[in-house]
């Protein structure tokens, strides 16, 4: 009962071979992939995928980087598919792109549509971790995911503090930060994310979602438990949080 909560399936590296990594998943044990999208060409990708693959479930959204967006079109196929989506993602952030002005007032549309429709938000912060906990704060956001949270402890116990849940990538296998975010966060709030087919343990090779096992056995030896009780709480925490 293992869960990717984020991946994106639809990048060109899966373009030839998706349903062999969809078989290898689920011969892993993952029984959902959360996947994200960035605009809404990738919505309705995320959404062809989620009908064609049972594995999957979508995530609806606009990504920083496409902050010119027509927001109230996006919004409206969030809700003509409120049913289908999962998460509101992937969403926030980040300090390496330009306009922090109107990516703010995006992020405020998608935390706005994720409180009507009562569903999770898939919250990316690169290099904005604090402008973008600020915002969810100010906002009253619910059911926040962190996705791949870079921020500094304090930040992560300010979060922790307001109820927010934190996804662990791969990357825990190597990073000091990830294994120190393991130890300090809750088991109630841990989920395992792979970012698909990002953040691979080598640079340059594809990641995928067959490689949340790994997640997992680490995150259970730094907090001390059984693999298969590790396993039980980060399924429950999905439920909470998912459905």
């Amino acid at each position: 009962m293992l869960v990717d909560v984020h991946a994106h399936l639809d990048d060109k590296w899966f373009s030839e071979d998706l349903d062999e990594v969809i078989e290898r998943a689920e011969k892993a044990g993952i029984i959902a992939i959360i996947q994200n999208s960035l605009n809404h060409k990738t919505n309705e990708v995320s959404l062809s995928l989620s009908k064609k693959y049972k594995i999957i479930r979508p995530a609806f959204g606009i990504y920083p980087s496409e902050i010119n967006e027509d927001v109230e079109k996006v919004c409206e196929f969030i809700r003509q598919h409120k049913k289908e989506v999962a998460s509101i993602g992937e969403v926030g952030l980040d300090g390496t792109y330009p306009d922090m002005d109107g990516q703010k007032k995006v992020f405020s549309a998608m935390i706005a549509i994720a409180k009507e429709l009562d569903k999770p938000i898939s919250v990316h912060s690169r290099k904005a971790e604090q402008e973008t906990l600020y915002e969810l704060e100010k906002q009253d956001a619910h059911k926040v995911h962190l996705h791949c949270f870079i921020g500094s402890m304090a930040l992560v116990k300010q979060a922790v503090k307001l109820g927010y849940s934190f996804s662990i990538p791969l990357t825990i296998l190597k990073s000091s930060h990830f294994q120190e975010m393991a130890k300090i966060i809750p088991t109630t709030q841990l989920l395992t994310e792979t970012d698909s087919p990002y953040l691979g343990i080598e640079r340059g090779k594809r990641n995928e979602p067959s490689n949340i096992p790994l997640i997992v056995k680490k995150m259970a030896e730094i907090k001390g438990l059984e693999l298969e009780e590790m396993q039980k709480i980060l399924f429950i925490n999905y439920k909470r949080l998912f459905g």
